[in-house]
């Protein structure tokens, strides 16, 4: 297995965490698939969620010229970039090559259709049309460019949230989400804008792992980080109590 290499990182610069952040907040990515039949590159921009692990979730007509693309050849790269102010290129971004994958097994398929919808809403509209099919992707290698300076790079393994023994915590999630959503506003609020950085908004959870919550108001994204790692019910209700907690302080 390919360990993780960091390059170019300066200290106290964390390139792990950013290419986390960077996994689990960039809503849309830049696609690029091969061409058949002499593999020429093709790049196009698709909505972009994730499982529990973080492994990409694409929702993506059939009909549509990539899609073609990764069903001769099933290699892609995905750039995850976060936009802002001042020269783009001082902003970070993440590179993920791998391959992707049409789910159509009815549970598994639920699944990640639950995980995209919660963070694409929008998508319910076209999400069961006959030609529309998700797609998990499968993470090779990851290359951050955290700016100017500030470069990692990670295998899958490094990359992505081990949700071994994780079970209880995943299969409660929907419950979980409509419960905090209805009857905990104010402390995700604080959630996302004390400890995660995010403006003020109405802030909803849309995803729950192991490492922590994703965030969602409209159009933004947050993500908060869990300081342990949970795994059931329990030890998420704990882990909220406390962080909020020390939102609040």
């Amino acid at each position: 297995m390919t360990k993780a290499v960091q390059e170019s990182t300066p200290a106290p610069y964390d390139a792990l965490a950013e290419a986390k952040a960077l996994l689990r907040r960039i809503r849309a990515a830049a696609l690029a698939t091969l061409a058949p039949p002499d593999g020429e590159p093709f790049a196009t921009l698709v909505n972009v969620a994730t499982e529990p692990d973080g492994s990409p979730i694409l929702l993506m007509s059939q009909l549509a010229a990539h899609t073609r693309h990764l069903a001769n050849d099933p290699r892609l790269s995905l750039l995850l970039a976060q936009s802002g102010a001042g020269d783009p290129l001082a902003h970070p971004r993440l590179t993920l090559t791998g391959k992707a994958e049409k789910v159509t097994e009815p549970k598994r398929r639920a699944a990640l259709k639950a995980r995209f919808l919660a963070r694409h809403p929008k998508s319910a509209l076209y999400a069961d049309f006959g030609d529309f099919a998700f797609f998990h992707v499968e993470i090779a290698q990851a290359h951050l460019n955290g700016g100017f300076g500030k470069t990692g790079r990670f295998d899958a393994a490094t990359l992505l949230t081990d949700v071994q023994g994780a079970d209880a915590l995943l299969s409660g999630e929907a419950d979980a989400l409509a419960h905090m959503n209805a009857d905990h506003k104010d402390a995700l609020a604080l959630y996302a804008t004390v400890l995660a950085g995010a403006q003020h908004g109405a802030w909803q959870v849309t995803g729950i792992d192991p490492d922590g919550l994703d965030l969602a108001d409209g159009d933004l994204t947050a993500r908060l980080v869990f300081p342990q790692r949970v795994i059931d019910g329990e030890g998420l209700r704990k882990m909220l109590v406390e962080l909020a907690k020390a939102a609040r302080s």
